[in-house]
């Protein structure tokens, strides 16, 4: 069994990714790492030959024998093939770069310095686990420490020092966990997160999950919370929705805010209904202005501002665009000069990442004047929708995620595939090209965004209050069931049944007849006492 960083790297995302690497499973198709992997090669190619050319030639190898490795007077090599037996596994690398340092004594050995490269300009856990992966062989291949590795990245080519001997431990963990995964004929139990949005395999293994009904369908669960589930016997979403028992809330937490119910979400989805809890409260108060930002976020450089304004005429959508980093404050004043000239705005938007960018871009650039007024509580009391629907209303979605609820509502992106990593590779291939079009479709993508906020926010303001219903010809198609009107709970809840064995039907039947005859005893003791 052979471990390589590609399948050392898939077990850091999901077990199940690095199964299916490993058996040589046929990639589903996804774009993202279809782009990823390109960038990568091209960024360690880059950096390598850059490396090289600094380096004195008499003191480069290019492919060297492991073999020579000890006895070397090469100062930098690339390319190092190494490979290192374990109990159950070999592992096995290729080291983008090895730096050899002589030894500062006589007697004492050469310090070996592996590198790799990483064409981010941010990096990760799985970054340093990933180099300290490439030490751990090159450790047990030579038999001795690897104290001190690097991390060459970004744009700027920064370089990192880490100290992989911190790792070690973890590293090998991983190792024999991963070991004993592939041992096994049969893959994991699947499992969906967050990072399936940039799997190869995300197609396959989402469609299992329907077919299988998996809880881990449902976005907002954590894995601690599914474990729980699955220990009650709940493996499925429709299995988790027969659980949800609406409750009247005390007064005494009518001022705290609900708390989320993945079983009420699994109704939803199962019966095709929007519910609602409570009364959601939105207030806007001004002229609404829907806002949504594209960036490249491992520079966090926000590039496409897009904000679509109310009128009276209509909607007016305004894009503001940045060539590059230093065109970032231009597009800022050129959106705070539009809030100033809309009357009383209020700036609504979906999720937590337009915040950040309104306290990033008044941190980096400043704010609004202090005399604008409006502006300046327009920034400061944005109004998150997300914030409004989570845990109060229910969309019969599986998480929610703005393209998720709008496309539940009927609306749809000119490209089918619109997402935000997808949103990447056309800001980066724009800057290869600078082709018109792809900035064009960058700006339709965002455009299409905030026209989705507005018919979420629309949607939201016709469900809150207690006697609103929305009239909306999507939303009038799907039910809305509001959880303080359910009465007769474990009579509502006992669904039809049928099956093709009546003696099936007859258990069904007593069982439910035991259980009324069981609450009306029930109720009985309570009114006696």
């Amino acid at each position: 069994m052979k471990i390589t960083p590609d399948v050392f790297e898939a077990y850091l995302k999901c077990p199940t990714k690095c199964w299916l690497r490993a058996t040589g499973e046929p990639c589903a198709g996804n774009t993202y790492p279809e782009w990823l992997k390109p960038q990568n090669d091209s960024y360690r190619a880059t950096e390598t030959a850059r490396l090289v050319a600094e380096s004195p030639s008499d003191e480069v190898a290019l492919l060297p024998d492991m073999e020579n490795v000890k006895a070397a007077k090469w100062r930098l090599a690339s390319s190092l093939a190494v490979q290192a037996q374990m109990d159950s596994c070999v592992l096995e690398s290729e080291l983008h770069a090895l730096e050899r340092v002589p030894a500062e004594g006589r007697g004492k050995p050469a310090q070996f310095i592996p590198i790799r490269f990483v064409f981010t300009n941010k990096l990760g856990k799985d970054d340093k686990l990933l180099l300290a992966f490439d030490a751990f062989a090159l450790s047990k291949s030579l038999g001795r420490e690897i104290s001190l590795s690097k991390i060459v990245h970004g744009d700027d080519h920064a370089t990192l020092k880490v100290k992989t001997s911190a790792l070690v431990s973890e590293v090998q963990k991983r190792i024999e966990k991963m070991a004993a995964l592939l041992a096994s004929p049969t893959p994991p139990d699947l499992v969906l997160n967050r990072h399936c949005a940039e799997c190869e395999f995300q197609a396959r293994c989402r469609q299992k999950a329907l077919e299988k009904d998996d809880l881990s369908l449902l976005g907002g669960m954590k894995e601690d919370e599914r474990k729980e589930y699955n220990s009650k016997g709940i493996f499925t979403v429709t299995q988790l929705s027969y659980t949800f028992r609406p409750r009247r809330r005390p007064k005494k937490l009518s001022d705290k805010r609900e708390k989320y119910h993945h079983s009420l979400k699994a109704l939803a989805i199962r019966e095709k209904k929007i519910y609602v809890v409570g009364s959601p409260e939105l207030k806007i108060e001004g002229t609404p202005v829907f806002l949504d930002v594209e960036a490249l976020p491992d520079l966090d450089f926000y590039y496409l501002i897009g904000a679509r304004v109310k009128t009276a005429e209509g909607f007016v959508h305004h894009s503001f665009w940045a060539d590059d980093i230093d065109g970032m404050a231009g597009i800022w004043t050129d959106f705070l000069n539009l809030l100033a000239a809309v009357n009383n705005p209020c700036l609504i938007h979906y999720g937590s990442f337009e915040t950040t960018f309104l306290k990033r871009m008044c941190a980096r650039f400043g704010g609004p004047l202090t005399d604008a007024v409006e502006v300046v509580h327009a920034i400061e009391h944005s109004v998150n929708l997300l914030s409004t629907i989570y845990a109060q209303v229910y969309f019969p979605t599986f998480s929610n995620g703005l393209k998720e609820i709008a496309r539940a509502l009927g609306f749809k992106w000119s490209e089918v595939d619109a997402s935000g990593s997808r949103s990447v590779i056309w800001r980066h291939a724009w800057h290869g090209s600078r082709d018109p079009d792809m900035k064009e479709k960058l700006i339709t993508y965002n455009a299409e965004d905030c026209h989705a906020v507005a018919l979420v926010k629309r949607t939201v303001s016709r469900l809150a209050g207690r006697n609103a219903q929305p009239d909306d010809v999507e939303v009038q198609k799907t039910e809305v069931v509001r959880t303080d009107d359910l009465k007769n709970l474990l009579v509502g809840k006992w669904r039809e049944f049928s099956s093709p064995l009546s003696e099936l039907e007859f258990v069904n039947s007593a069982a439910h007849s035991d259980l009324l005859i069981s609450r009306g005893k029930s109720d009985g003791c309570r009114k006696t006492k």
